[in-house]
């Protein structure tokens, strides 16, 4: 497995950023944005992490990131994480903030192994306002809240 920038069309990535986000209104916002890094198994995408940056200068966001279903728990995830707060870094970044929905205990997991703390949580942002449908459970969780985690990356930092 080897990770790099994704050059290509980004609609070849839709059913990593699917695999990622219940809302195909959200997606169809954000991903063209910044930048994405792909894991690969020979010509085989396996994974993706899309990067933007903030209006905070120095602070970018994890904004998508998934690994195919079939490949899950090999460390992939955790690998793309890695190549995320080094892409980063190279950039001057001094802090990684990503999101998550606090019904999904998996995610929230995942991050905090990889260093991520709570920063703070949005009620109410999954709904049909924002373009998820009614009703949507994650592990028998009702998808309501958003939690935001976010790791830094100076030197020392975790």
């Amino acid at each position: 497995m080897h990770i790099e920038i994704y050059q290509a069309d980004r609609a070849a990535l839709l059913p990593l950023f699917v695999l990622a986000d219940d809302s195909p209104t959200q997606i169809a916002f954000y991903i063209a944005l910044g930048e994405v890094l792909v894991a690969r198994d020979g010509d085989a995408v396996i994974g993706h992490a899309q990067i933007i940056e903030t209006d905070e200068v120095g602070v970018f966001e994890l904004k998508s990131m998934a690994v195919s279903q079939a490949r899950q728990g090999e460390g992939i995830g955790r690998a793309l994480t890695e190549a995320a707060v080094v892409f980063c870094g190279e950039r001057h970044g001094r802090r990684l903030v990503v999101s998550t929905a606090a019904a999904d205990t998996g995610n929230l997991r995942f991050y905090q192994l990889q260093g991520f703390r709570m920063e703070r949580i949005v009620r109410d942002a999954f709904g049909p306002a924002s373009g998820y449908a009614e009703g949507l459970l994650v592990d028998g969780i009702p998808l309501c809240d958003q939690v935001f985690l976010d790791r830094d990356l100076e030197v020392g930092g975790k």
